[in-house]
Formats: structure tokens, C-alpha cells, sequence
């Protein structure tokens, strides 16, 4: 009876180990977070509120919108872009639910905070393609960082990602881009500068390419391999929240000799971060592979019959 006692004190203190350790790792998972979220609406703001915002160029996105908006009707861009996201982040809360929503909303926040600080400064330089090019290091390496962690900065991407669950055929990229194009056309209108217009386009795509190298190089997106004990739940929420598709493939531990399901999935290199947050939330234990996956021919990529091999 004394040794059956013993067993089950170890149990137990096995078992507040275990949970000690795993709410350790949780709450350092949490504050790497948040503080990677800071680091990225730190240089993001920056490089809005100090180059870009002063010179009229207006990047895209919902921060476009607000650039346009604070230069032609008045007041500051930060608040602007706040408001402008508060009916998006409903929106996706109602669509996507709470959990995906907080982080970008705190991202959102900082954004907003940051970039009514920073106009408070003179710009850096009235150089206007020297701000481009400045304004879109700052931009891109902060929407990086911020991606990185799985959250986004809100607009656009919460709005795409509503967009492809209705119109899946097109493509992710197509979006972004149309938006952005569309977004830049209308700067050139309301400041009557197209020259404004085609330095705001090289910031766009000059933000896009730091943001995916920041990221993840040069990569054009990756292979994923999930090993987990039980990958239901895991696969839902990839299947639900990525808007993406997964092979589920058989297999079996060569220790453990039993029966292992795998999930496989190509992903955008953007969207990864978000994979590897819902894998460590779901099971800390699984094991998880990510490769380069350089030529990718199917739906949501290359069309076989028509790009070449």
C-alpha cells in the first residue's frame, strides 16, 4: 500500500511538473510575442510616420487609405488608420472568431499610437524617393516581425482572407495587388501628382519584398510536414482559418510502432508564421518540418498546362 502511495505521489508531482513547465513556456511563448509585435509596430509606424506620411506617398493597404485621408480632409493619419480598422476588426472577429483577432488588434493599436508620435517629428528627408525607399525598409521589416508571430496589422489582410473564402479561385496575390494598385491610383488623383503615384507603387513592392525576406528569404513558399498525436483539431483550424487544403498521409513510428497520421501542406511563405503559432498551441510535442518548396504547379499556383517546367 506504502509503495502504491509513493507511485502515485510521483504522479502527481510528475504531473504539477508538467504543468508548471508548460504554463513556464506559455507565458514566455506570450511575452516573445508581444514583444516582437512592439518591435514591428515600432518600425513600421516609423517608417510611415517619419518618410512616408510627411511625403504624401501612400503605401497601400488601409495605411493608404489613411495617408490620403489625413492629407486631404485633415487629422492625423494614426487615428485614421484606428478608425478606419475598427469595422474590419469586427468583422473579422465575427468571421475568424477571438483568437486570431486580439493580436492583430493590439498590433493595430500600436500602429496607431506609433505613428501619431512619430508625426509629431519633422521628416527625415523631403527626398521623395529616398523616403520611398527608407519608408519601405521601416514598413516591410515591421510587418515581418509582426507576421512572424502569426498577427497581422488588420486591414487588407483580414479583408482578403474574407475575400478568398468567397472567391477562392482567385488568388491571394491578386488581391493584394489589384487593392494596392487601386489604392496608389487614387493618391495620384487626390494630390494631383502622379510622380507621387509611381514613387507609392515602388513602395509598395519594395515593402512586399523585404517583408517576404524578412520572413523567409527567397523562398517562394514552403513544404510543411505535421507528425502529431492527434492532428484532428490541429487540421480543422488549418483547414478553417488558412483557407487552404492538406494531404493527410499514413504512417508509423519506427519506435513507438504505432499508427501516425501526417499532415502535408504547401503553403505562401507569409502564411507560415501562422501554421507554426497553431501547431505550438495545439500540441507543444508535435513534430513539425518546413521546407523550401521552390516550383509549385496546382491550384493556388503554377498552372501545369500553361507555365513552362
Amino acid at each position: 500500500m506504502s509503495r502504491l502511495k509513493r507511485e502515485n505521489e510521483v504522479r502527481q508531482k510528475w504531473r504539477l511538473y508538467n504543468m508548471t513547465e508548460q504554463t513556464r513556456r506559455t507565458l514566455c511563448s506570450s511575452f516573445r510575442k508581444m514583444l516582437f509585435i512592439l518591435i514591428g509596430c515600432f518600425l513600421y509606424a516609423a517608417g510611415i510616420g517619419l518618410f512616408l506620411d510627411p511625403n504624401k506617398l501612400a503605401p497601400g493597404g488601409v495605411v493608404g487609405i489613411s495617408v490620403i485621408l489625413s492629407h486631404s480632409l485633415g487629422g492625423e493619419t494614426g487615428t485614421w488608420y484606428f478608425l478606419l480598422n475598427i469595422p474590419i476588426i469586427l468583422l473579422g472577429w465575427w468571421k475568424f472568431g477571438g483568437r486570431f483577432i486580439i493580436n492583430s488588434f493590439y498590433a493595430i493599436a500600436l500602429n496607431s499610437i506609433f505613428t501619431n508620435i512619430f508625426s509629431i517629428f519633422p521628416a527625415v528627408t523631403n527626398n521623395t524617393f529616398l523616403a520611398a525607399v527608407a519608408g519601405s525598409l521601416l514598413v516591410g521589416s515591421g510587418l515581418g516581425l509582426v507576421l512572424k508571430t502569426g498577427a497581422t496589422t488588420g486591414g487588407m489582410d483580414i479583408v482578403i482572407k474574407i475575400l478568398r473564402r468567397k472567391y477562392p479561385a482567385i488568388k491571394t496575390s491578386t488581391y493584394f495587388v489589384t487593392i494596392d494598385l487601386i489604392i496608389v491610383a487614387i493618391s495620384g488623383f487626390i494630390f494631383r501628382d502622379f510622380n507621387l503615384a509611381m514613387y507609392a507603387f515602388i513602395t509598395v513592392v519594395l515593402d512586399g519584398k523585404v517583408m517576404e525576406y524578412i520572413l523567409y528569404g527567397a523562398d517562394e513558399a514552403n513544404l510543411i510536414y505535421i507528425v502529431a498525436e492527434q492532428p484532428e483539431k490541429m487540421l480543422q483550424r488549418i483547414l478553417s482559418e488558412m483557407d487552404i487544403g492538406a494531404t493527410i498521409l499514413s504512417g508509423r513510428g519506427a519506435y513507438s510502432n504505432r499508427e501516425k497520421q501526417i499532415i502535408m501542406c504547401v503553403v505562401k511563405k507569409r502564411i507560415t508564421p501562422v501554421i507554426q503559432e497553431i501547431v505550438r498551441q495545439e500540441d507543444m510535442n508535435a513534430f513539425l518540418i518546413i521546407a523550401s518548396a521552390n516550383e509549385i504547379y496546382g491550384e493556388g499556383y503554377k498552372n501545369i498546362a500553361i507555365d513552362p517546367l
